[in-house]
């Protein structure tokens, strides 16, 4: 039987040159990147060379870099670290009322289950609906802000139904409240999940107007267990670490690696992966773009096709939409299909072969509906009753074509 894999937005396969840049340091060059021999500094020299390869990507600063073990990782050190560094700042200033930060509804779980934690910490938490695509409202988000406010995180491209967000537009809401008279310095702090965006999207930091943005090398064909926090470095704050000024304090104490915001010996092996996959994802980006979202169109046919009451979750996707006005990502497309049942539909895909999803891997154990769905407004029918296909590097037209073909055996068979 073949196989499809139809879950890239879930993690993506290794690639093989990925695997190659890898190869060395399970081998010969196996010391501590923190020793000063020359084993250890052999090491070093890779951490250093991949940190300045993603720097170069984002254009950032090499020191603003910040390797961590997942883009969760990298998620709660955003949103923890950027609370624990003003805590004393605006407790003073605004006499004990509660610090505050901003999210959208449909965040990452990383994002919504660290900001219940901090509202159980004291932390206001403003949670911003969606338009029934998937939008975020930037009017209600600079309706929410307030002096209190220490960060605003959203993420850049959703990862169950690919919508993408108007993360300039927010940073120059956030820039112009940043403006009035006798504001903190640097206040809001915006963040953004970049996870899913940077395959297809430009992620310059300047340019997007953020202060940290999150990034996974195994959405990228990287491995595993690696993830980045992009920390952008300010001229004037209050926290000092020897010659860097950041935003943050570490949430992992010990050796004071990652310039002391994330202790740990670093996963060189990792590393070295995470920077060869985000070379070879600038080498492709634009062609990939294209390539993907005519699969996902050939897919979404074929869909109608054989179910003609199937309705897309999110935006539909207008295949002459390109550059900087394209509404959502092209590999993935999250389909309602009436009067099924996503989790049958689901392990029927898979006796026939095909790898799909009921939304966010890291949701997939859970009994209740999608989140991002119910945020949406639908109800719990809708929401049960969707899948999620996500194409990657190396889905083919033939792959799609099986896919069509497994639906409608499945569809038949019910």
């Amino acid at each position: 039987m073949q196989r499809i894999y139809l879950d890239n937005a879930a993690t993506t396969p290794l690639d093989k040159e990925v695997k190659q840049a890898m190869e060395p340091y399970f081998g010969d060059t196996y010391g501590n990147p923190s020793s000063l021999h020359w084993f250890g500094q052999q090491a070093r020299a890779a951490v250093d060379a991949s940190r300045e390869t993603i720097a170069n990507a984002i254009g950032a600063q090499f020191r603003e870099v910040v390797f961590t073990g997942s883009a969760t990782e990298a998620n709660n050190l955003a949103l923890r670290g950027a609370i624990q560094h003003a805590r004393d700042i605006f407790t003073s200033l605004h006499d004990g009322l509660p610090m505050k930060i901003i999210i959208s509804t449909i965040e990452h779980d990383s994002i919504l289950d660290t900001a219940r934690e901090l509202e159980k910490e004291g932390v206001e938490v403003a949670r911003i609906p969606v338009a029934t695509d998937g939008t975020v409202d930037v009017q209600q988000i600079e309706a929410a802000l307030d002096e209190r406010t220490v960060l605003v995180s959203i993420m850049y491209a959703n990862n169950e139904i690919g919508t993408i967000q108007p993360i300039k537009e927010i940073a120059n809401s956030i820039k112009r409240f940043r403006a009035r008279e006798n504001a903190l310095p640097y206040y809001p702090l915006f963040h953004t999940d970049a996870v899913q965006a940077f395959q297809f999207l430009d992620c310059a930091v300047d340019a997007l107007g953020v202060d940290l943005m999150t990034l996974s090398a195994h959405k990228l064909y990287g491995p595993k267990g690696v993830g980045a926090l992009y920390v952008r470095t300010m001229n004037s704050v209050a926290h000092t670490q020897g010659d860097r000024t950041s935003i943050i304090r570490p949430r992992v104490s010990g050796g004071g690696q990652e310039f002391g915001m994330r202790s740990g010996t670093e996963n060189v092996a990792a590393i070295a992966g995470f920077a060869k996959a985000v070379t070879l994802i600038a080498e492709r980006k634009e062609s990939e773009y294209e390539r993907l979202q005519l699969l996902r169109e050939r897919l979404w046919n074929g869909i109608q096709d054989v179910c003609p009451k199937a309705i897309v979750n999110g935006k539909e996707m207008d295949s002459r939409v390109r550059g900087n006005d394209k509404p959502t990502l092209p590999n993935i497309l999250n389909v309602y299909f009436p009067e099924r049942k996503g989790g049958d539909l689901l392990i029927a895909f898979d006796m026939h072969g095909i790898a799909v999803s009921s939304g966010s891997a890291c949701a997939a154990f859970s009994a209740k509906p999608s989140h991002v769905l119910v945020a949406l407004g639908f109800d719990d029918g809708r929401a049960g009753g969707s899948l999620r296909f996500s194409m990657g590097r190396h889905t083919t037209e033939d792959e799609i074509d099986g896919a069509i073909d497994a639906l409608r055996l499945v569809l038949t068979a019910q």
